[in-house]
């Protein structure tokens, strides 16, 4: 059976943090405002710099919000799956995107116009509660992320971002825990913004421990135990 933009709106209206607690009717409201918009993997939904013209909302599929540095290298923020809202703050503010969103994967999102969107949020005042909470969520995330850059070595950044993957998109196997997506090196790097070389001899240094497995783009968490020792902030 083939899905609808319909079943697609409603889906993720239903299934998002920011919409699923709304009344029946207020959610067939949000439902007629949303357009569903298909992304190649790869592909850009917008880029930093952009109007903030819009808020999306992820189908299926899997988005990465990311910052390019001065020196060439890319900083992944974040990963948005089914049921994730990004593209807020520019959307609220009305100022430029403060961030590149791109497809990792083929990609359904939900989009909703800023115009129809401010609307909505001046009428209804419960979504005004979860933009808040949502944007609180934001800030703990950044400042988590600053304190693991300050405080934590390369060692313990990478094996705390392969036990949030392993948890988030874990499958079981007979080898351990795979982490079902497909993630190279320069991928692993930009998410804890160090180059492709060091996370080689870390991963390297974890596959002879036999704590992993990593190939072709596939990891597999063998040792569980001894990765959240590696996660630990003591671990140098």
């Amino acid at each position: 059976m083939i899905t609808t933009d319909i079943e697609n709106k409603a889906e993720i209206i239903s299934s998002s943090f920011l919409f699923r607690d709304l009344k029946p009717d207020l959610q067939e409201r949000v439902l007629r405002l949303g357009r569903t918009h298909r992304y190649r993997r790869g592909s850009f939904v917008f880029h930093m710099g952009d109007e903030g013209d819009a808020l999306y909302g992820v189908v299926h599929g899997l988005i990465r919000i990311w910052i390019p540095g001065n020196d060439g290298r890319e900083l992944t923020v974040a990963l948005m799956e089914r049921g994730d809202i990004f593209g807020e703050i520019a959307l609220l503010d009305g100022l430029s995107r403060t961030a590149n969103a791109t497809a990792i994967e083929d990609t359904m999102v939900t989009v909703i116009d800023r115009s129809h969107f401010l609307d909505l949020l001046e009428r209804e005042p419960g979504i005004a509660r979860h933009i808040i909470e949502l944007l609180c969520e934001r800030l703990r995330a950044t400042t988590d992320r600053f304190s693991e850059d300050a405080f934590l070595s390369l060692k313990a950044r990478l094996a705390k971002r392969l036990i949030a993957l392993m948890i988030g998109h874990g499958q079981t196997c007979p080898e351990g825990v795979r982490i079902g997506l497909k993630l190279s090196q320069t991928d692993l790097a930009n998410m804890v913004g160090v180059t492709r070389e060091a996370v080689n001899k870390q991963l390297g240094n974890w596959t002879h421990r036999g704590m992993i497995q990593h190939t072709r783009g596939t990891v597999i968490v063998c040792d569980q135990q001894a990765l959240k020792r590696e996660a630990s902030p003591g671990a140098e």
